[in-house]
């Protein structure tokens, strides 16, 4: 075995199979498109049997959960920084959906599972998991858009849960375009300019 060259670097973390595993499925749902995922095909991914699969995790769909647990840790963690972070409302919204697109373009195959392409055949828990997200999503622009009132004297043209609405259905129908084109129309093409345009309408 070849000795560490520099004792005092910090070794790189070591994967864990769960680790593996779920990168392994997210760059399946990237790579195929349209296509059910087996559990026969993701143990040849991972190159383990499927035993091996099962001994990380109990079911397929668990292994869908660890994903969505992974979307939800991701976007809701810097989330909470830009609401920290931002005093403007405006400012806070477009960096919330932008952090929303720019998430969903670099990744492709977890895209799909928020898209809900990926998760057809598979079970319904799944489905209300990603519901639940988007709700969560929406409720916390609709705090910003409350919170714009309070402190900024800003008060939507629409109701804040009308706006909140608008704001979250164009970053969803800009990810749909995104799966349906196999991934060529990014989401975030274009998107500053359209953003400068719907934020004129946001207040009154």
């Amino acid at each position: 075995m070849e000795k560490a060259r520099n004792t005092s670097r910090k070794e790189p973390r070591k994967e864990s199979r769960k680790e593996q595993i779920l990168q392994a499925l997210a760059h399946m749902l990237e790579i195929s498109p349209g296509e059910r995922i087996t559990t026969s095909r993701l143990a040849q991914e991972v190159g383990v049997s499927e035993a091996a699969l099962y001994r990380h995790f109990p079911s397929k769909a668990k292994m869908f959960e660890g994903l969505i647990e992974f979307i939800e840790e991701a976007i809701f963690t810097r989330i909470t920084l830009i609401i920290k972070e931002e005093q403007s409302a405006l400012d806070c919204c477009r960096k919330f959906l932008t952090l929303l697109l720019a998430f969903c373009e670099k990744n492709p195959g977890l895209t799909r599972i928020l898209n809900g392409d990926a998760l057809a055949g598979e079970t319904e828990r799944l489905r209300v998991r990603v519901i639940q997200l988007f709700d969560r999503l929406e409720t916390q622009l609709r705090q910003v858009l409350r919170d714009a009132e309070i402190h900024e004297g800003l008060r939507t043209r629409m109701t804040q849960q009308e706006t909140a609405n608008l704001l979250l259905a164009t970053a969803e129908g800009r990810i749909s375009q995104y799966v349906r084109s196999g991934f060529k129309r990014k989401p975030t093409d274009s998107w500053n300019d359209q953003w400068e345009c719907l934020s004129l309408v946001i207040f009154r």
